[in-house]
């Protein structure tokens, strides 16, 4: 169901999806760049059935989804349309790249943390899941709520500058593609970094996968295999850590 989260300017708009009975652990789903869309929410309802309650904000600023089109997704991850439709994904991403946007957004993901903390079906134990921009937001909910016990990054920038990840208090694991290479290349200080401060971190990454394979409303970009492989992955993960 739709319900709304937080106060003020840390208020959004959130899908929650919730096993029908008893006290379960709580996990923030965060979206890709396409919002809280139908794969976003058949992946909370996934998680509710295996005994999750689950809240899934949506994050994006007023305005950008009516122009982030599903054609758009398709054609992105389409190497023959891929370099006509940059350009304009990037002119509909500018008000993300305003300072004052990761600032409410972060006040908007504490505010879930908040709720589900308050919520009397969870166990008093929340963790964070994210794809892209939320894998992104994954890491830096980590660095900055104490609070989350298990982070899943999925295809996420990792955090700049990355030696902010010593205020990490949870385990990580964090998932990629070998063929994103706007991402790959920076694992390896990811990886110094978490082993430099001692952080329980797992980085998977599969060898046929690029950007968004778990992504299985995109057929351009979807890799079947490793998207299994790493749901199967991340329930554990997080039944273990969130126990």
């Amino acid at each position: 169901m739709d319900i709304s989260v937080g106060k003020g300017t840390a208020t959004a708009q959130a899908y929650r999806a919730a096993p029908e009975s008893g006290v379960h652990p709580g996990l923030i789903v965060i979206e890709e760049v396409w919002g809280v869309d139908a794969h976003i929410r058949d992946v909370c309802d996934r998680f509710a059935r295996e005994g999750f309650v689950v809240l899934s904000p949506e994050l994006l600023p007023d305005g950008l989804l009516a122009q982030l089109t599903p054609q758009m997704k398709i054609d992105l991850f389409d190497p023959e349309k891929r370099n006509a439709v940059q350009p304009k994904l990037r002119a509909a991403m500018q008000p993300m790249m305003q300072p004052a946007f990761a600032g409410e957004t972060m006040e908007k993901l504490k505010a879930c943390v908040d709720y589900l903390l308050g919520d009397a079906h969870v166990n008093g134990t929340v963790g964070v899941l994210g794809f892209c921009f939320g894998g992104s937001y994954s890491f830096h909910l980590a660095i900055a709520d104490a609070r989350i016990k298990a982070a899943v990054p999925f295809y996420g920038q990792i955090p700049e500058p990355v030696d902010s990840v010593a205020t990490i208090s949870c385990p990580v694991l964090n998932f990629n593609g070998a063929h994103d290479a706007n991402i790959i290349p920076k694992i390896p200080a990811l990886e110094t970094a978490m082993k430099k401060y001692g952080k329980d971190y797992t980085s998977i990454i599969y060898p046929d996968a690029g950007h968004a394979f778990f992504n299985d409303t995109n057929p351009n970009s979807y890799r079947a295999a490793d998207a299994h492989d790493a749901w199967e992955k991340s329930l554990a993960f997080l039944k273990k850590n969130l126990a």
